[in-house]
């Protein structure tokens, strides 16, 4: 199982490039926005949990960010990633890793998931995501996910809605709800997705 969803998205950042996938965004600004809300000092420790080859990690190398570590699944999405920074790369952790078998040597004063949360659908695989970040996180943590207004699937595989209320219950032992909001993103070909974000503090 494990395996045949690392070759999935090994396939997807092999042969598609940013304007076919959908999570693509120029500008991550409702990430930023959270991130920034918190008032972090430039040395924070930040991780990007299925960070993918989004251009989050390069906003917050524009914003002086010097602690920024990127996870995902695919090598090739983080390598696409790497290309694009070029010597900035090398001011930036990489990790090649599921994340419901991760297990962080660090902690973290932010926790940034925006889409890969809401890929775990089965209860096991949930738990696990929810104790590795309740036992890396010293800080903050955001995630965003589809809301119950959102798709049911992405890039073919099935996903997890959330309302607020029901991500805010997945979190509730080890997180407080600071805020959460909808908001619609515009993909590269046109179509909406409704996605749920919501940060917390660790308790």
């Amino acid at each position: 199982m494990q395996t045949d969803k690392k070759s999935h998205w090994e396939t997807v950042y092999n042969t598609k490039t940013p304007d076919q996938v959908s999570w693509t965004q120029e500008v991550p600004k409702t990430s930023l926005d959270f991130i920034n809300s918190f008032k972090l000092k430039k040395t924070a420790k930040i991780i990007d949990i299925g960070g993918g080859d989004s251009k989050l990690v390069d906003c917050l190398l524009d914003e002086g960010f010097e602690n920024i570590t990127v996870l995902d699944i695919s090598a090739k999405a983080l390598e696409k990633a790497q290309t694009r920074l070029g010597d900035r790369a090398k001011k930036v952790t990489w990790i090649v890793s599921d994340i419901t078998e991760s297990k962080p040597k660090t902690t973290f004063d932010v926790w940034h998931d925006r889409a890969a949360f809401h890929f775990l659908t089965t209860p096991e695989h949930i738990e696990k995501y929810i104790e590795t970040a309740t036992n890396a996180v010293t800080g903050y943590l955001i995630i965003g996910t589809f809301s119950e207004n959102g798709p049911t699937k992405c890039s073919g595989l099935e996903i997890k809605q959330y309302t607020e209320e029901r991500l805010t219950a997945s979190l509730k032992q080890g997180f407080e709800k600071i805020s959460c909001k909808t908001e619609d993103h515009k993909t590269p070909f046109g179509t909406i997705q409704n996605f749920l974000f919501c940060s917390f503090k660790k308790r």
